[in-house]
């Protein structure tokens, strides 16, 4: 039987990757580990909403952040604040912002360099979508007495939020829903231990944590695509020892890398 590619992206995202990954001749199962519940809107997220027009920024961490954000301004603003700039890691998260908010999304340049192209709503690029990526933007370099919004889940990294503090920024973060991690079911538990899979494919560095529970050292010679650099770095602390790095977490940035771990 052909061994599969396993993914544990969750929802449409993780939809998209497969649909992407099977149109490339890939046999593709989800592991299925992680779901993102939203959170209850609050007294204080209705205030960062109804009081949005007096941010200068607002960085949105996730695609799943970037619905709760769009659902939350169509509620309460009829008509978009004009004068706030907008922020994403990455591109799937600069589309959902562009198609529900119609506004226009700042993300990663390639190379670190700055230089947008002539897309409608993001500058898109083959740079990586991580936060240090977004922080060599010239426009978040200067941040002095500006107030940027983060909208982010629970937990997670805070190198957005203190780079900004140290550059004089004021920082509001909201989070607007969870991450539910769970274990692999039996079946998924024993591909892992036995590393009876083509490859793995990971894009967050709590994923790849959770997931290196269940896996031996067969599974730790598996191909290992990731991201981004800073992944591949956790990813070698681990203990994983074959390691593609992907230009970026979109569906065909991770097609392209694990097309070259099987074509090196």
């Amino acid at each position: 039987m052909t061994q599969p590619v396993l993914i544990c992206r969750p929802g449409q995202r993780g939809e998209a990757l497969a649909d992407t990954l099977r149109a490339a001749g890939a046999y593709v199962e989800s592991l299925d580990v992680l779901a993102l519940e939203a959170l209850p809107e609050d007294p204080v997220m209705r205030s960062i909403w109804l009081n949005i027009d007096q941010y200068d920024k607002v960085v949105v961490i996730s695609p799943f952040a970037a619905e709760y954000l769009s659902d939350a301004l169509d509620r309460y603003w009829p008509q978009l604040p004009v004068g706030i700039d907008y922020y994403s890691v990455g591109h799937a998260t600069a589309d959902v912002l562009f198609n529900q908010l119609g506004v226009r999304v700042r993300i990663p340049p390639a190379g670190f360099d700055n230089q947008p192209t002539s897309n409608k709503h993001a500058e898109k690029n083959s740079g990586e979508n991580t936060s240090e990526a977004l922080l060599s933007l010239a426009s978040l370099k200067d941040v002095a007495n500006q107030r940027v919004l983060l909208v982010a889940g629970e937990g997670g990294r805070t190198l957005l939020a203190d780079t900004l503090a140290e550059r004089g920024a004021t920082i509001t973060r909201v989070a607007v829903y969870r991450r539910v991690f769970r274990a692999p079911s039996e079946a998924m538990q024993a591909r892992l231990a036995a590393g009876d899979y083509r490859a793995l494919i990971v894009t967050s560095g709590e994923l790849l944590e959770h997931l290196a529970k269940w896996c031996d050292q067969t599974a730790l010679n598996q191909p290992l695509i990731v991201s981004s650099r800073r992944l591949a770095t956790l990813a070698g602390t681990l203990g994983f020892c074959d390691l593609k790095v992907a230009s970026g977490a979109t569906p065909a940035a991770l097609a392209a890398a694990l097309n070259r771990s099987c074509h090196p």
